[in-house]
């Protein structure tokens, strides 16, 4: 296993990614706080180039590479792989992506918009992992992992040092979706140097609970198959590098209900007024259900990303 990044790799990526990336807003809702007694600010990655906080990490790595690299690949359940396809646009690099064959038509669209070639195969982590290999050895690509990579996981964490940053006051806690972790992990090193004092608490679909089981036993957890949750951007679980991170730094691991992330999500597109996927809602799901004390807190939420399936809102199935 690769070392794990440290707090001055992700002030490097920030600096390396900057000119490349949004610096997205933070969003405040007064009827959100008045619902939850708590000061919540939104960090609304949705607004992101490619839709997706994934460009972040996918930028620093594309842009790690040396001079002589001519192509790149990854598997991704949709939003790595257009991060990386457009970051490999921005090198003119070839990109190969495997994605698994249940992954939305939008996100597909938004790969082959960016220039990228798509590599169907079953929707497991093993079956993705092995297409990946195969890529990488037909094509001499360069692997690029959606999580487990220090160079992925330094650029993701550069949404929290923006957060951190950009809030009013100082934050109290701040929630972050889990899937394969390097959200999470990137947040958790980039809170310890900016933010040491905030608790730092991720949250995943009770369908998809690795973290949360993991986190308790301390041991690296397996996704439970079939993995059956609206949140189609979680459902890997986490790797080594990400895991140990995880139960370095984080206060706690927190799961919610479907429902619960269908209503958040609901309020975050009524309240906010804007467009985001499922698994954005996973913050304010577990506020609402109860799963994170807030009231009285300065509360920060990573919104992941928008990139979501007109067709298939889950108040409209």
């Amino acid at each position: 296993m690769k070392p794990p990044p440290l707090a001055e790799d992700i002030e490097a990526a920030h600096a390396r990614i900057a000119p490349h990336i949004h610096r997205t807003p933070l969003l405040t809702s007064r009827s959100l706080d008045h619902a939850t007694g708590a000061s919540l600010h939104f960090k609304c990655e949705n607004f992101q180039k490619t839709g997706s906080f994934k460009v972040r990490g996918a930028t620093n790595a594309v842009l790690s590479l040396p001079q002589d690299a001519a192509a790149v690949a990854t598997h991704s359940s949709g939003n790595h792989a257009a991060a990386l396809a457009f970051a490999a646009r921005m090198r003119r690099l070839a990109a190969y992506l495997v994605m698994p064959e249940t992954v939305s038509m939008a996100k597909k669209a938004a790969v082959e918009a960016y220039g990228g070639m798509i590599i169907s195969c079953a929707p497991t982590l093993a079956a993705r992992e092995e297409a990946a290999a195969r890529v990488v050895g037909e094509t001499g690509a360069t692997l690029i992992p959606p999580f487990d990579d220090p160079r992925v996981i330094a650029g993701q964490g550069t949404a929290a040092v923006e957060l951190i940053a950009d809030a009013p006051a100082p934050l109290d806690i701040l929630l972050v979706p889990v899937g394969g972790g390097g959200l999470l992990a990137g947040t958790l090193l980039a809170a310890s140097a900016h933010a040491p004092r905030a608790a730092v608490i991720g949250v995943e679909p009770e369908a998809a609970d690795d973290a949360a089981r993991g986190f308790r036993t301390r041991t690296l957890q397996p996704q439970v198959l079939p993995v059956a949750t609206i949140a189609d951007g979680v459902t890997t679980a986490m790797s080594p590098m990400t895991f140990e991170i995880m139960c370095w730094l984080a206060q706690d691991i927190v799961t919610v209900s479907e429902a619960a992330i269908a209503a958040a999500m609901r309020q975050i597109w009524e309240r906010l007024k804007i467009i985001v996927e499922p698994s954005s809602a996973l913050p304010l799901a577990a506020i609402l259900e109860g799963k994170v004390q807030v009231e009285g807190r300065r509360v920060g939420l990573i919104l992941t990303a928008g990139n979501v399936d007109l067709e298939r809102l889950p108040w409209s199935c």
